[in-house]
């Protein structure tokens, strides 16, 4: 009996995962935002699959999650089971804070979700497609105030980028930073501010209950579902994408770089993460190791340029 126990508990152990890692990942936002509901999706999927035994996650908000970033690369050096979520917006972030900490003081992974920005105003707005905010925009660029997220973000960029394909001096644009989301939803409903501008999914209830008017997207092509043209199709040559990526701890050993490469990319490819970026309208813009490491490269020197153009960074 005693071996029948002893051989049972044996095949037991040896049904686990014996390399199972637990780990624990940094929002570096509020909760609600698109990095915490990043984290919040790798920690279910990680968990639901079996890539990781304990998964938890801390949000350290603040300053377009610099603050989040610094605190990480300072406090989880050399440990391999310490991840933070960021993208595009840090890079910006970290361009106009002027960040000490940047994306070279971390392990980046890989990039995992890209988002297209929408361009909307309220239902009752007397603005009713694009041509008609470029209209605007270029006979006084300061009356049209936008509503977005942190200062040097995606969304920041994307009105600099709209007022420069309309022929508009982009530093004159009226940009009001908010926080969080939710803020600068209730401003547009409200119509404290001319337009919105945000990733598609931040504004997709709201368009689809008919309280905000959807002007455009920033895609090469339509959205499926989302009843626009792109930007490029009213004349304005923008394609911009909010991409969110994984990172690990700075000095990690090759093979804890590997190990936690290696889980990433089980996550990326089970069905449970492709059914979360079908619910949550993400894109997959999967890509990781030194094709990833060089596109980085190429989008921090290509966000700098934009935030030159747009007086944010001299």
């Amino acid at each position: 009996m005693k071996h029948f126990f002893l051989a049972s508990f044996l095949a037991g152990a040896l049904a686990l995962p014996a390399a199972a890692a637990d780990y624990t990942i940094i929002a570096p936002a509020a909760p609600g935002g698109g990095w915490d509901q990043t984290a919040r999706s790798l920690q279910q999927v990680m968990q639901a699959e079996g890539i990781s035994g304990n998964v938890q996650v801390v949000n350290v908000p603040g300053a377009g999650g610099t603050i989040g970033l610094a605190q990480f690369a300072s406090q989880q050096k050399g440990n391999p089971n310490a991840l933070i979520v960021g993208g595009y917006v840090m890079v910006g972030a970290i361009l106009t804070n002027q960040s000490p900490v940047t994306l070279a003081d971390v392990t980046p992974i890989a990039r995992l979700t890209g988002e297209y920005e929408a361009i909307v105003v309220p239902a009752n707005s007397d603005i009713e497609n694009i041509g008609q905010l470029v209209e605007k925009l270029k006979a006084d660029p300061g009356s049209v105030s936008w509503a977005g997220g942190s200062a040097g973000g995606t969304d920041h960029i994307g009105a600099g980028l709209i007022a420069k394909a309309a022929g508009v001096d982009p530093t004159k644009i009226n940009y009001i930073a908010y926080s969080g989301g939710g803020e600068a939803l209730a401003a547009i409903l409200g119509s404290q501010v001319t337009v919105g501008i945000s990733s598609y999914g931040e504004f997709q209830a709201q368009v689809e209950a008919g309280t905000l008017r959807l002007l455009a997207v920033s895609s090469a092509e339509r959205i499926e579902g989302a009843d626009a043209p792109t930007l490029k199709e009213s004349g304005l040559d923008v394609v911009l994408q909010n991409w969110r990526m994984v990172a690990a701890a700075p000095g990690l050993t090759d093979e804890q770089k590997a190990a936690v490469t290696a889980d990433i990319e089980k996550l990326a490819k089970s069905a449970g993460w492709q059914e979360t970026l079908k619910t949550k309208n993400w894109q997959d813009t999967y890509l990781a190791g030194a094709a990833f490491e060089e596109q980085l490269a190429k989008d921090i020197a290509a966000t700098e340029a934009i935030l030159k153009d747009i007086g944010l960074v001299k």
